[in-house]
């Protein structure tokens, strides 16, 4: 996303206080714009996207996008400032709805290790489905994954959650260690130097919660 919608994303971030002090960010990244504006992003998004799964997020230029498009270099980058940002609103759709099945989940599950287990499954899955655009915004440098609010929301649900299963070691340090296993960089490495599979990660980090409230 540009500069304007970060900002104003981040803005209108809101704390959900629920269960046992959770606490999961929802966000409303609407904000109004013309229609040929709207328009002119939505097929830049779906361009972009397009030729990702026919090239590879790498092998594809600003300007292939653009050209690809109908569009001049200036619509494009009046839209996103690079392609980091482009990835990050790539992603946006899909995290919305991570969002919200999380929100829906965590309101009916009632026992907290098996609340955090799904959440780390499901949030370590969509890192994998999603490693070329997540790794090409962290290695721009213009967007820091970990410290965005899309993304770092999923450290404050963490705490929620070790909160709602009193948990009483030292919650952040904990949240910080499962934090940061969820990182594409962290993922990558296990799934492309490790050359572990899928279900080893994700069957990692549940014994990880499992050990965790054994030890508590």
């Amino acid at each position: 996303m540009n500069r304007e919608v970060l900002n104003c994303f981040i803005n209108s971030c809101a704390i959900i206080e629920d269960m046992n002090d959770d606490k999961l960010i929802h966000f409303n990244p609407d904000k109004s714009l013309r229609a040929d504006a709207i328009r002119n992003r939505r097929l830049l998004l779906d361009t972009a996207e397009r030729l990702f799964e026919q090239e590879g997020v790498e092998d594809v230029t600003m300007s292939a996008i653009a050209k690809e498009a109908g569009v001049g270099k200036g619509t494009l980058y009046r839209n996103f400032t690079d392609k980091a940002e482009l990835c990050v609103a790539l992603l946006d759709e899909d995290m919305r709805k991570f969002q919200q099945e999380t929100l829906e989940y965590l309101g009916a599950c009632k026992n907290a290790s098996d609340c955090l287990k799904w959440f780390l499954d499901k949030a370590a899955s969509y890192v994998i489905k999603h490693s070329e655009l997540l790794l090409e915004a962290a290695n721009q440098g213009s967007v820091n994954m970990l410290h965005h609010p899309a993304h770092f929301w999923w450290r404050q649900t963490i705490i929620g959650l070790l909160n709602r299963a009193e948990f009483e070691g030292d919650k952040s340090y904990i949240a910080d260690m499962l934090y940061v296993m969820l990182d594409v960089q962290t993922i990558r490495f296990q799934l492309h130097v490790q050359h572990y599979e899928v279900g080893r990660i994700i069957a990692g980090l549940q014994m990880s919660v499992d050990r965790l409230m054994q030890t508590d």
